[in-house]
């Protein structure tokens, strides 16, 4: 007898062996000896009772499984096998990728494999230990999901356990709730919204004196090779009466924001944009671009006091001002719609831009905009 082979397995043997198929690929197909193949067909006539797991009916069955393996041993594509057992060629295409390829795939082991996978219920990756409290970590610090993911692998690259997607993290948010991680994590996520919302209205403008357009910008801004080119705007709070100004460095997102607690007319804006440049390096800051907005009126007087060039953009073109306006929706996080924004202090202020500067941003490569703007510093130190 062979105790060690299940019911599936048995019943595999006769329909394979049905099918015309050699000792020895039959074993190879279910997983065991030649030897053990033939003993069954001498003397299990009739399989005993079925095994535990029988996959539902939108799963593939072993008879099916089989099927793909005889089609693979034919030479058929996925696709003319899928079409042959009724199903998906993507179904198909995954089964045998996620087996050990064409050359490698074994109906028994594949539904096997199948089998364990669906066994409930699951260990949850994020249930507890040091990948559990790293992640939390970074989520209080208003990293997104996929910030995490790669910056894990960054910081831990040779540590396997340290690593989840940015899926798992929303399904452990989300979905599973069981407290893997704590519940009011899920606040500190950048959208709060449940819902899409229209567009924001664009901010009229006047036109300003002695305007210099985004035309006239030096080529060597658009590519974002050379640093000190930054974009900038206002974040308005509610009915426009208070506001914050944004600053953001092309090259290495890094994000400065100006206190602006009275008013946000010319004269203020400017003195706050004078304060901040002059607190980079010179070569930090070349130029700056902004909207047509009326709180940059004194722009002729901001180039005099800090030799820094204003360029416009064009009208209704906010995209000409992309990592900004990016950047304004990130900010949006801390610092809501509908809010009077004049509540919050320069330190307020200064403890945000710590936290967008301290994330890090796949478009540098997962490092954050505080080590890239360290660089540079570096090099012109």
């Amino acid at each position: 007898m062979t105790p060690h082979l299940t019911f599936e397995q048995k019943s595999a043997i006769h329909r394979l062996r049905a099918r015309g198929l050699t000792l020895r690929q039959v074993a190879r197909e279910v997983g065991c000896t030649a030897p053990g193949v033939q003993q069954v067909l001498r003397t299990q006539k009739i399989p005993p009772r079925p095994d535990r797991w029988s996959p539902g009916p939108t799963r593939l069955q072993i008879a099916e499984r089989e099927e793909i393996s005889l089609g693979l041993l034919a030479g058929e594509t996925a696709t003319a096998i899928a079409h042959r057992i009724g199903r998906s060629p993507s179904t198909v295409c995954r089964d045998i990728a996620a087996n050990g390829g064409r050359s490698e795939y074994r109906a028994w082991r594949a539904h096997e494999r199948a089998g364990i996978a669906a066994r409930r219920p699951k260990i949850l990756k994020l249930a507890a230990g040091p990948l559990c409290s790293q992640v939390t970590s970074w989520l209080e610090d208003f990293w997104s999901p996929v910030q995490i993911t790669e910056r894990l692998r960054l910081e831990f690259p040779n540590d396997p356990m340290m690593r989840v997607s940015h899926e798992t993290i929303y399904q452990s948010l989300f979905v599973q709730g069981r407290g893997e991680l704590r519940r009011e994590l899920a606040r500190c996520l950048r959208s709060g919204q449940v819902r899409r919302r229209s567009k924001d209205r664009y901010r009229p403008g006047g036109q300003l004196p002695n305007m210099v357009t985004i035309s006239e910008r030096p080529a060597e801004v658009d590519d974002r090779a050379v640093p000190g080119h930054w974009e900038g705007d206002l974040i308005c709070g509610s009915n426009n009466r208070s506001a914050v100004g944004t600053l953001v460095e092309r090259q290495t997102r890094y994000v400065m924001l100006l206190h602006l607690p009275d008013t946000h007319e010319a004269t203020a804006v400017q003195a706050a944009m004078e304060k901040a440049i002059k607190s980079m390096p010179t070569e930090l800051f070349k130029t700056l671009t902004w909207d047509r907005g009326k709180e940059m009126a004194r722009h002729a007087e901001i180039k005099v006091a800090t030799g820094v060039q204003v360029y416009f953009c064009d009208p209704h073109a906010p995209w000409q001002r992309g990592s900004n306006e990016n950047t304004n929706g990130l900010l949006r996080q801390f610092l809501p719609k509908g809010t009077d924004l004049s509540t919050y202090s320069a330190k307020d202020l200064d403890l945000i831009a710590e936290l967008l500067n301290g994330r890090p941003r796949k478009t540098l490569g997962f490092m954050k905009p505080s080590e890239k703007l360290a660089e540079l510093v570096a090099m012109t130190a």
